[in-house]
């Protein structure tokens, strides 16, 4: 997927985040990424992923390569996951 990722992000002149971002928004006309950063160059980073237009083609592109991932695992250490109360 970063593979990917970073192929769209050289194409387009852009940062992977930004084409992550990009991505993301393309999901849901509702959907707002939220990106959290301490560094002001990431927030401009960041900001300017909504300069990065992506083609459907692109878009069914990067949901079928993250569709093929099998993600496997905790999201959390157990004693985290434990406050969750979930």
């Amino acid at each position: 997927m970063l593979d990917l990722i970073r192929r769209y992000a050289e194409k387009k002149d852009a940062t992977p985040a930004q084409i992550a971002l990009a991505w993301l928004r393309e999901q849901k006309p509702f959907i707002v990424p939220i990106p959290g950063t301490t560094k002001p160059e990431r927030l401009t980073e960041n900001i300017g992923s909504v300069n990065v237009e992506l083609s459907p083609d692109e878009v069914a592109s990067l949901t079928a390569a993250a569709g093929s991932i099998d993600l496997t695992g905790n999201r959390y250490p157990d004693e985290l996951e434990a406050r969750t109360g979930l």
